[in-house]
């Protein structure tokens, strides 16, 4: 069976190589799709063989993960772009001094400390929040909220010792 593939393979390759560079437009592009399709296809082998045109299914496969990487370098590069033009919102943070505010802090439960610290430190929104942990928005709000009240009530009962 692998000598099936890699016969194959090794009659396949430079065409279809040939035909994504030409697709793409840029070689080391087709290079890294081809080398996509093939390994797709050894995952699907030996369907991959009986399929009624697999030089044109490796065709089709190389050139949709060329377009799938020219869309994420485009997202990135809108992205980084964004954020080169964001005015800085803080300026660096100093290491933290108050050692009962972070000792209350360590104190919280677990998602309470992650959302505090994204909050806080990360200077994330709710929704970024809620986005990254995978959670509702009101779970972040009131995760906040609950943190507040229990550091507050920390940081009292500190206060007057």
């Amino acid at each position: 069976m692998d000598e099936d593939f890699t016969d194959w393979y090794v009659a396949l390759r430079p065409r279809v190589l040939r035909a994504v560079t030409i697709a793409v437009g840029d070689r080391d592009l087709a290079e890294e799709a081809t080398a996509e399709a093939f390994a797709r296809a050894l995952a699907r082998w030996p369907a991959a063989a009986a399929l009624d045109s697999p030089v044109a299914w490796l065709l089709k496969v190389a050139v949709n993960e060329a377009r799938t990487r020219w869309r994420r370098a485009r997202l990135e590069r809108r992205h980084l772009q964004r954020l080169a033009g964001e005015p800085q919102r803080h300026a660096p943070a100093a290491e933290p001094r108050d050692d009962a505010l972070w000792t209350a802090v360590a104190a919280l439960p677990e998602r309470s400390r992650q959302v505090v610290a994204m909050r806080y430190v990360l200077d994330l929104t709710e929704p970024e929040i809620a986005s990254t942990l995978g959670v509702t928005r009101g779970t972040v709000a009131s995760t906040l909220s609950r943190a507040r009240r229990q550091l507050a009530a920390a940081l009292t009962h500190e206060e007057t010792k």
